[in-house]
């Protein structure tokens, strides 16, 4: 077999060129019933209702949120200076923007699901692998964001209440019974959106957007007239010498690509939606931007608060808490809320989902598997993961980057370097050994080998890093600092070279008769 490398897609493209137009008399196919169900079949033409305004709105929905707001702060707390927490944030997102594109270009050309998608490198038992582990991060992030929503309930709650035995913080359990109690409400209140599935979602990050960015402008106008402007953002420099600032960048950079990397491997979940390719990457090419422009904002707003109050608090649910009456608080609340919302049920619901549907079409609806999701999330102790800059930056983030970088680098080197972008349908719903994706008993045994690879050196520095061992040599530092760039590349690298010594491995041409021809 031969393999070389494959011009990259078009960055823009018409529907008609590009998109399946699949109804449901396109089906004349068999799918094997524990391979699909109403949740993991493609998308038909009917089913592409999502614009390029309605996809950015959805990042909009994303990005806007307590642990974007956090995320450059944490930055200048480590030592950088304002502009370089920012210019981190955005050259972090910069770098996300290219496999955010090209993985979610298969989501709109097939329709398929990132579960889908992760079958013709994995195979159709292996594809649980990247899944699971994807549906893992992500039932972490739904507890971090369930939490906070869940302060901004206890913001709400009267001063008499606040004060009382139950906000005591309990040692076995790491916060107040009256804060978890909080937790709980929100973590029940949400799942009320999560039941009306991907429509109602559509509906909530669209509709959403524009009152996250009045309210987000609103709290920038209060800090800028109640603090005299900028100067004293402006003023805050870099603690770091040369040497430290490049120690604390990288793994700083890092930490910002795996913020959303988890976006990055199951984006085809949302792009299966668009109603073309032109509207997916536009769509997704005001992630840098909004980034940028909402990290600006919470630290131009937290640094404004050591002006106005007297010392400066990152909290923006302590600071809404502070700014006026209850009316203003009522409206903090609704925009915290808000904001959690969009970001949660998008992020962190719908890949955990689909991969509990991927795994047992016939037992997991969506439904189904978002509840699974929500409890998974309060085992996770997210008040734990919040404790300290340093633990979210440097244990969370950076260490869940070395599970979803090589199932990136994986997908990606499959599908444009080992399949060049020709998929079969009906190999993807099969379990017939003859399958293009069947692989060994299911599971594509180099795919397995590359992730392991990609994983394991970032292992050591994440072990130190939690404390478990005491000490590691220099270089598995320096490979965990930079866990996602390490083990994205090697695992890709690798995949694609075992790929091509594999002379089992078929490279199929033929057209997929559900597809229209495309050149």
């Amino acid at each position: 077999m031969v393999c070389h490398f494959l011009p990259l897609p078009p960055m823009v493209s018409n529907q008609s060129k590009f998109t399946p137009n699949l109804d449901d008399s396109d089906f004349d196919f068999d799918p094997d019933p524990t391979l699909t169900n109403d949740d993991l079949e493609p998308t038909t033409s009917g089913e592409r209702t999502f614009s390029g305004w309605e996809l950015a709105s959805l990042w909009v929905g994303l990005v806007v949120g307590v642990p974007t707001y956090y995320l450059a702060g944490s930055l200048v707390d480590l030592g950088m200076a304002w502009w370089q927490g920012i210019a981190t944030v955005v050259a972090a997102n910069l770098i996300l923007l290219f496999p955010l594109v090209l993985t979610g270009y298969p989501g709109t050309r097939y329709g398929i699901s990132f579960p889908v998608l992760a079958r013709s490198s994995f195979g159709i038992r292996g594809a649980h692998i990247p899944t699971l582990l994807r549906a893992l991060v992500g039932c972490g992030w739904y507890g971090i964001e369930t939490w906070i929503g869940g302060e901004a309930i206890f913001l709400l709650l009267p001063k008499l209440i606040k004060d009382s035995s139950f906000s005591q913080t309990l040692p076995w359990l790491g916060t107040s019974p009256l804060e978890f109690s909080c937790f709980l409400v929100f973590w029940l209140a949400q799942l009320t959106i999560v039941w009306k599935g991907m429509e109602g979602i559509r509906k909530l990050e669209k509709y959403s957007a524009p009152i996250l960015i009045t309210l987000t402008s609103c709290l920038l106008i209060w800090a800028y007239s109640n603090s005299g402007g900028f100067s004293h953002m402006f003023s805050l420099s870099s603690k770091l010498s040369r040497s430290e600032f490049w120690s604390v960048f990288f793994p700083s950079l890092t930490a910002n690509i795996s913020f959303w990397a988890t976006l990055a491997l199951n984006i085809p979940d949302f792009t299966r939606y668009a109603k073309s390719q032109s509207d997916q990457i536009l769509g997704q090419a005001g992630l840098p931007i909004f980034m940028g422009a909402f990290t600006f904002v919470g630290l131009a707003v937290t640094s404004s608060t050591g002006v106005i109050f007297g010392r400066v608090i990152s909290n923006p649910i302590e600071l809404l808490g502070k700014i006026g009456g209850f009316s203003t608080t009522i409206l903090a609340i609704i925009g915290i809320s808000l904001a959690t919302v969009t970001t949660n049920i998008a992020a962190n619901v719908v890949a955990p989902a689909n991969a509990l549907v991927n795994l047992s079409p016939t037992k997991f609806s969506f439904r189904g598997g978002a509840l699974l999701t929500a409890v998974l999330g309060i085992a996770f102790q997210p008040w734990r993961l919040l404790r300290s800059s340093e633990s979210f930056v440097y244990t969370w983030l950076l260490g869940y980057s070395a599970l979803l970088g090589p199932i990136g680098g994986i997908i990606l080197a499959d599908y444009y370097l080992v399949k060049k972008t020709k998929l079969s349908i009906k190999d993807l719903y099969s379990l017939n050994p003859r399958g293009e994706y069947y692989y060994s008993g299911g599971y594509n045994l180099a795919a397995v080998a590359a992730m392991v690879v990609g994983i394991l050196p970032v292992v050591p520095g994440f072990l130190e890093k939690i404390g478990v061992l005491s000490s590691v040599p220099n270089s598995f530092t320096i490979v965990y600092n930079n866990a996602w760039f390490f083990s994205f590349f090697s695992a890709g690298i690798l995949y694609w070279i075992l790929s091509c010594l594999d002379g089992k491995q078929k490279n199929s041409q033929l057209i997929d008769p559900l597809l229209p021809s495309t050149p």
